[in-house]
């Protein structure tokens, strides 16, 4: 039993029903009361510490409702190769020779971050270029999206990638004009590189799920929840589990290690599976909870392979990816939800998005559930129309605002300015009645959930470039509220995190700043001094 704990002395934004209030009691991990100073140290008890806040800022603890922590610990494990590090691909080339001098002969090396769009060269890297850096190991190299990346030469042929191998059904092999593969794997096509034993996901999603030793991934995962806690997030949704994610998890629980309160969204390659065990709703508890299956209708607007069956603005010659016949997508999101199982679908064109929606009313008008609370994964082009339609169907849209700020620039050149200027629409989805959830996606963008907001109110590029009008955008505290309590709703978790409310968990953050204080131009900056999760700081 922990000694109680009064917190005053600063702005404390609940970010429940009383949004703003002078104290928070903590008693045994949960508060007890938030309200007057006096109040608080009655509730409390005698036998209570007072923190002063020091004119500081207490929120609650962050939520991601969508995020890889075991893609984030791997991904900062690589050699980082973002727009910034490799503005070229000859630059990027020449990182991966530096970094091949500093490896045992042999050693495969990996790296994560570029965007083909912000290259010099305006294109993916190719197995020749990377062939360049050196020879005689795997060199591999991730998209910023995540989705697959770029494969040298000596990799592919270990993996038994040639001209003859057929192309895959939701995924990509870039080939040659002879028909030779040129190192660009993207989507389901990243199930030829995890090895005979490894992960396989089929026409499910992106395979990024590498297989380690235990001992790495559990370092991977410690990386991932510094990162995440640093900025005040306690709460995560894993927006793709497979095997190698819930078997980390579990072993970091067991050791004690598992600090950030973890949602896993399990891959539909898993479905039949999860199905087959009887695992028909939420299993676990506060600290780790199986939630769900995570789906995929379309690829990757950061890799162009989001699914356009009129070919791009940019390159009408390009459809992208379709990762199920439509029938086929209806049936796995109609026999989850059958089951009483959430579903979160990624879904950016809107082709793609229109599937998922015509998906989950097939679903509901067979097995009708008044609160399930599927969610539409980035939900990157929607329509008017489709907005209207999550609407009137109880859809949630999980966006990442940075995204945009990151990729806009990008998005615009692939699709045109005016699909391009509405993407991730958070306005919009405030005016038609929508929940208006944040995150990050890391590490495709960093965990920042106040970057994030001041990325949602401000939707502005790296580039400055303004992303549509007025209308799209939202202000500060509804996008606060899309990082806390918001995020916990889509979550199924508002009754135990995301507000300063009596029984629930004591899990927060403490700012330098208070973020609708502060012009929005530096909302991004405000520090995270502290993170406190079950009344105890742990970062």
């Amino acid at each position: 039993m922990s000694r109680a704990l009064v917190l005053a002395g600063g702005s404390i934004l609940t970010m429940g029903p009383a949004l703003r209030v002078e104290a928070v009691a903590v008693v045994d991990g949960l508060v007890v009361h938030a309200g007057t100073l006096a109040d608080c140290r009655a509730a409390a008890g005698a036998d209570r510490e007072e923190r002063d806040l020091g004119g500081r800022t207490l929120l609650p603890g962050f939520v991601d409702p969508h995020t890889h922590p075991l893609l984030l610990g791997q991904a900062r494990a690589w050699t980082y190769v973002g727009p910034d590090a490799a503005p070229s691909i000859d630059a990027l080339v020449a990182i991966l020779a530096a970094r091949a001098t500093e490896l045992p002969p042999g050693a495969p090396l990996r790296a994560y971050g570029y965007d083909h769009r912000r290259l010099a060269e305006g294109r993916h890297p190719t197995a020749a270029d990377l062939d360049l850096a050196g020879g005689g190991r795997e060199i591999y190299v991730m998209n910023a999206s995540g989705h697959g990346g770029v494969m040298n030469s000596f990799g592919l042929a270990g993996h038994g990638i040639t001209a003859s191998t057929p192309d895959v059904s939701g995924g990509e092999i870039g080939r040659y004009t002879d028909g030779r593969p040129n190192g660009f794997l993207m989507d389901s096509a990243c199930d030829l590189i995890t090895g005979a034993d490894g992960v396989k996901l089929r026409n499910h999603g992106p395979n990024f799920h590498l297989l380690e030793p235990a001992a790495v991934l559990a370092a991977q995962l410690t990386a991932a929840q510094d990162e995440f806690l640093r900025v005040g997030i306690t709460s995560v949704v894993d927006a793709q589990a497979s095997r190698r994610e819930v078997e980390t998890f579990f072993r970091a629980r067991a050791a004690g290690a598992l600090r950030l309160r973890v949602d896993m969204m399990v891959t539909s390659a898993l479905l039949d599976e999860v199905l087959a065990l009887g695992l028909h709703g939420r299993l676990g508890d506060d600290e780790l909870a199986f939630a769900g299956i995570k789906l995929y209708a379309d690829g990757t607007m950061g890799g162009a392979t989001a699914w356009f069956p009129e070919g791009y603005a940019s390159d009408a010659h390009n459809h992208g990816v379709r990762y199920h016949e439509p029938a086929e997508l209806n049936d796995l999101i109609g026999r989850a939800h059958a089951a009483g199982l959430q579903t979160a679908t990624h879904a950016q064109s809107p082709a793609a998005i229109g599937l998922v929606l015509d998906a989950v009313a097939a679903a509901q008008a067979h097995s009708p559930r008044p609160d399930a609370r599927h969610c539409i994964e980035h939900c990157g082009l929607p329509t008017d129309e489709q907005i209207a339609a999550m609407a009137r169907l109880g859809v949630v849209p999980v966006p990442q605002p940075q995204h945009g700020r990151s990729f806009g620039d990008g998005v615009i050149r692939s699709v045109g300015r005016d699909i391009g200027e509405r993407y991730q629409p958070s306005g919009l989805f405030a005016r038609a009645g929508l929940p208006v959830v944040l995150s990050s996606d890391a590490p495709v963008n960093p965990p920042h959930p106040l970057l994030a907001v001041q990325a949602a109110v401000e939707r502005r590029t790296v580039a400055g470039t303004e992303l549509g009008g007025e209308e799209l955008r939202i202000d500060v505290l509804t996008a606060l509220r899309g990082v806390t309590i918001t995020a916990a709703w889509a979550a199924f978790r508002e009754t135990r995190v995301g507000s300063l409310e009596p029984g629930k968990y004591a899990d927060f953050a403490i700012l330098a700043a208070d973020p609708t204080r502060v012009p929005t131009g530096e909302i991004g900056a405000i520090a995270v001094g502290e993170t406190w999760r079950d009344g105890r700081r742990i970062a």
